[in-house]
């Protein structure tokens, strides 16, 4: 992800979440967070769906993962956080971590899928109505496990 993509980043955010995050926040994490890796995913050239996440030692926490509405349900929630488990291996990650809403069951299943457990809870973790947040944790495949050089080691 670049600065240019972040308008179209903005049409997912809203689409998406409840409580989307501001342009700022974007540019702030594109430009002054050096944990933070962001993905865009396109289709015949048009942004469609993104992935975020921080990293930190040897954990990554994922931010967002989000697909445009009208693109949802052909599984590239699946391939952006594949893709994410993958990108934290190749830094040398060896665990990722999450919140997600109490009752967003489609996306607990598609984190299931992909060997997260749950946790623990953040209670009233969510300011637009106080709902929980269940944290969930999973240990990467060692297949996934780069060499552990993170970027800029060389």
């Amino acid at each position: 992800m670049e600065l240019g993509d972040i308008p179209d980043v903005m049409v997912i955010e809203h689409e998406s979440f409840s409580l989307p995050w501001s342009e700022e926040a974007f540019r702030n994490e594109l430009t002054l967070n050096h944990f933070a890796r962001y993905l865009i995913m396109e289709m015949d050239g048009q942004p469609v769906g993104y992935a975020g996440m921080w990293t930190i030692v040897d954990e990554a926490h994922i931010t967002n993962i989000a697909v445009r509405t009208a693109f949802r349900g052909r599984h590239l929630g699946e391939r952006l956080l594949r893709r994410l488990m993958e990108w934290a291996g190749e830094l040398g990650m060896e665990r990722m971590t999450l919140e997600v809403r109490a009752t967003n069951r489609v996306a607990q299943s598609l984190y299931t899928k992909f060997g997260f457990v749950p946790a623990g809870v953040r209670k009233g973790y969510y300011s637009d109505n106080q709902e929980d947040a269940v944290i969930m944790w999973c240990e990467l495949p060692e297949e996934l496990r780069g060499s552990g050089e993170k970027e800029g080691s060389e």
